[in-house]
């Protein structure tokens, strides 16, 4: 796989454009062996996002990993999703896939590289390969590598909520806002 670069641009003190970083994304997370590997890229605290000069502080200083983005905004991120990656996950208390999850985002979900599978609540499939995008709309998901290489796909998570008969049907659903429990973590 080629190495993930994020170059990021801004204005210098007369307002022309330039170059702030060309390079590696400074944040990635290894989860689980073999891993997931998530690699942030970019995240804003508020929607309209404020645009400076430079950037005050690193935008992806939201330590611990977190899914979801701050409320009201929004994070991109790419995962490497390693062959055997459930291996690691610790099964659910009821029987539902391990990985399961939930976020009150909407999700764009672009694939790069590879394959992956997309599980639903009535375990419908979808089998994404490159250039497949997912709108990912606070479904209830879990995804699944069954190839034998590496899956690469991008998120934009864009921070929403769920609205009329929707949130009256969901008002006591858990919602994801760690990450997915791993064997060997510390709870």
């Amino acid at each position: 796989m080629n190495p993930i670069r994020r170059i990021v641009t801004g204005h210098d003190a007369s307002g022309k454009s330039v170059y702030l970083d060309v390079g590696e994304p400074p944040q990635k997370h290894h989860r689980t062996a073999p891993p997931v590997e998530f690699v942030e890229i970019w995240s804003t605290s508020q929607v309209p996002a404020p645009i400076f000069p430079v950037e005050p502080a690193e935008p992806n200083d939201r330590l611990p990993l977190r899914i979801p983005p701050d409320k009201g905004g929004t994070v991109i991120r790419i995962l490497d999703i390693h062959p055997g990656h459930l291996d690691n996950i610790v099964p659910r208390d009821d029987g539902r896939h391990p990985s399961m999850h939930r976020t009150e985002t909407i999700d764009y979900g672009i694939m790069i590289e590879g394959e992956i599978t997309m599980i639903l609540d009535d375990a419908a499939e979808v089998t994404l390969r490159p250039g497949d995008i997912v709108i990912q709309r606070g479904t209830d998901h879990a995804w699944e590598n069954r190839s034998g290489k590496v899956a690469r796909i991008a998120f934009v998570l864009i921070d929403g909520f769920f609205d009329g008969a929707l949130a009256d049907q969901l008002k006591d659903v858990k919602l994801m806002n760690t990450t997915i429990p791993q064997r060997g973590d510390q709870h």
